[in-house]
């Protein structure tokens, strides 16, 4: 039953990303453009450091499957690509493993074929500590990620109905796994608010991952899944990654952003309002279905050059350097930081005050040469 539903999971996200529509809210997000910002290519580095760990880049593959042959076989040709680019890697929810111990190398396999790499271990809200100490043993995991995912269960016909414990149990799994452990908490496609991600800090939660709405939709996946189809309307749920982003500017733990991410402008926008490092489920999926983990080794490849390639032109060392890159916001999700009540305005003139430092600490040095 179980990989069953896995199975369908693939097929209908699939199927989602071959008619997504080319326009989501990133595009309302743009850089002014400073002609004289540029530094050398030689002076950029994509290494990004939040909540304990380093990245060697800004850029992972985020859960997506696992706990039936064919998403097995998916896993590992996502595992191989991982290994291949350097790019950090979660697999798919591992309830599958809990309910079927024979599943395992389904799961296993990310770290079978990506032996030295960054490996995220996933797990619902509803596990205990014991199977998220054995999801991390399995995968050897580097971090665990606890996924929520309230819409996709409504919908989902044999889904959870009861949530009120969900934040209780992340308490005491990220107390429980360690401190060598980071927990990862993420949405699935609906976002999280300024108020989720503060409530997980307090649970002990080193690192949220918004998930927003734009990419698959596991609404309305669920949805094509009932034999009635009934709910239709929630279908778009949410809010989308650069409105989690925006909502949550000077979160007391560090944040993620996947969902919708289509392009390398994607993922420099994402890290420009303030995400870590930027997540690809959906369209990686794709990649790898059409044309194995060569195609996706080649695309995540390209994507990296050219994230690095503008943060050259913006005049970012760093990927957090990126965040204080002046950019506008605009149409529907500037009202949303209107109703949010968001100062847009201050984030497309940032960089004048360190253009200011910089140019202080210029003439200083310029005197005392002087001098």
């Amino acid at each position: 039953m179980i990989a069953e539903r896995k199975d369908d999971h693939v097929r209908f996200a699939a199927e989602q990303q071959r008619h997504l529509g080319g326009y989501n809210q990133f595009d309302e997000v743009s850089f002014v453009h400073h002609a004289l910002a540029g530094i050398d290519r030689s002076d950029a580095s994509l290494v990004t450091r939040f909540g304990g760990m380093e990245w060697k880049v800004p850029l992972y593959i985020n859960a997506m499957t696992g706990g039936s042959a064919r998403t097995g076989a998916i896993n590992r040709d996502l595992a191989i690509a991982a290994r291949e680019t350097g790019v950090p890697i979660a697999t798919g929810s591992m309830s599958a493993y809990f309910a079927d111990e024979s599943v395992a190398d389904t799961f296993g396999v990310l770290r079978r074929e990506n032996p030295d790499g960054f490996v995220m271990a996933n797990i619902n809200a509803n596990a205990s500590v014991e199977k998220a100490r054995r999801a991390v043993d399995l995968l050897q995991a580097d971090a665990l990620q606890i996924h929520l995912n309230v819409i996709q269960e409504t919908v989902m016909p044999e889904g959870d109905r009861s949530f009120s414990s969900w934040g209780p149990q992340i308490e005491k799994i990220a107390d429980g796994v360690g401190p060598d452990v980071p927990v990862i908490v993420k949405e699935v496609g609906f976002g999280l608010s300024r108020e989720t991600i503060s409530a997980l800090s307090d649970m002990g939660v080193r690192v949220a991952d918004v998930a927003g709405r734009g990419g698959t939709d596991f609404a309305r996946i669920e949805n094509d899944r009932r034999k009635h189809a009934d709910y239709g309307y929630l279908n778009g749920w949410g809010q989308s990654a650069p409105a989690c982003l925006l909502d949550s500017q000077h979160a007391a733990i560090p944040v993620l952003a996947s969902g919708g991410v289509r392009n390398p402008l994607d993922v420099v926008r994402g890290l420009a309002l303030g995400a870590a490092a930027v997540g690809v489920s959906g369209g990686f999926l794709r990649t790898v279905l059409d044309g194995g983990p060569s195609a996706l080794i080649t695309r995540i490849t390209t994507w990296l050059d050219q994230v690095e390639a503008l943060m050259t032109a913006l005049g970012a060392r760093t990927p957090a350097d990126l965040s204080r890159c002046d950019v506008l916001v605009h149409g529907d999700l500037r009202a949303f930081c209107a109703d949010r009540g968001i100062d847009t305005r201050r984030l497309a003139t940032r960089s004048r005050s360190r253009s200011h430092i910089h140019s202080h600490d210029t003439a200083h040095e310029t005197v005392g040469e002087i001098r």
